[in-house]
């Protein structure tokens, strides 16, 4: 599968085009997505740059090159509950059609136009909220997963772009 990760905090050159990246298997209680288009955002962005996090309190501009590497693999800096393990593949906003389901999903759903959250309230325990492209792989790659819970149909005249435009914005 082809996807763009992201090797570290830092610049455009922390992104890396890769063709080799192992196809996601949808898990309990979640689908497969074909990405059709994917949306850039803040989120994409100050996630790249290591912004999250309680260590920097300054704007986006202050965070460039923001690094506190931690255990291996992992960066202190920058994820929406804490470090983020590397490499991530980002994209928090997506359209795109389910082409598999995972247990406990019905098979029904395949086929369907579908945004996902970018925040999976469906995931969330206690303080920590997941979000795609962040915490967990995102939408940055042709194959992605996402919660069914957290995963809407769209039947509508829109494009794939200005559907991946939408959840987080």
């Amino acid at each position: 599968m082809a996807a763009v990760l992201l090797t570290g905090h830092g610049g455009m050159e922390k992104l890396e085009w890769r063709d080799d990246v192992p196809m996601p298997q949808p898990g309990n209680g979640e689908v497969l997505i074909k990405v059709l288009a994917a949306g850039v955002n803040n989120t994409d962005i100050n996630t790249r740059i290591g912004w999250y996090g309680e260590q920097n309190a300054g704007s986006t501009a202050d965070s460039k090159g923001l690094s506190g590497q931690g255990e291996a693999g992992r960066d202190e800096a920058g994820g929406w509950a804490g470090g983020i393990a590397f490499p991530r593949i980002q994209g928090a906003d997506a359209c795109g059609i389910i082409v598999e389901t995972g247990k406990g999903v019905e098979p029904s759903r395949i086929g369907e136009r579908v945004i996902a959250q970018s925040c999976l309230v469906s995931l969330r325990e206690g303080v920590f909220i997941p979000w795609l492209g962040s915490e967990r792989d995102g939408a940055f790659a042709q194959y992605m997963n996402a919660p069914s819970a957290d995963t809407h149909r769209v039947d509508c005249d829109l494009t794939d772009s200005q559907l991946a435009a939408i959840p987080c914005a």
